[in-house]
């Protein structure tokens, strides 16, 4: 079993994530080959928090410019965790 700093890397902090909250969904950036048990488990492990569900995205780049120069963002995967009635995580 991996350890859960190894599956994830960091909480997603947006408006929209945030207003997720009052519906104990959690968001975080997690790496790209981790599943959705593994991402369950490492949730668990991390915060102590009991894991109803997990969905999962891979975002898309988008195109940015900077003067001349042009590029992509970096790609990463999302997980959208809801956590039971009564649990929450404190980030």
């Amino acid at each position: 079993m991996k350890h859960y700093s190894d599956i994830i890397i960091a909480p997603v902090i947006t408006e929209k994530s945030m207003a997720a909250r009052s519906g104990n969904v959690y968001t975080f950036k997690v790496v790209k080959s981790a599943t959705k048990e593994d991402i369950k488990r490492a949730v668990e492990q991390a915060f102590k928090v009991s894991v109803v569900s997990v969905n999962t995205l891979n975002t898309k780049s988008k195109r940015r410019r900077v003067g001349k120069y042009s590029g992509r963002t970096k790609t990463y995967k999302k997980a959208m965790v809801t956590v039971a009635d009564g649990s929450s995580i404190e980030i």
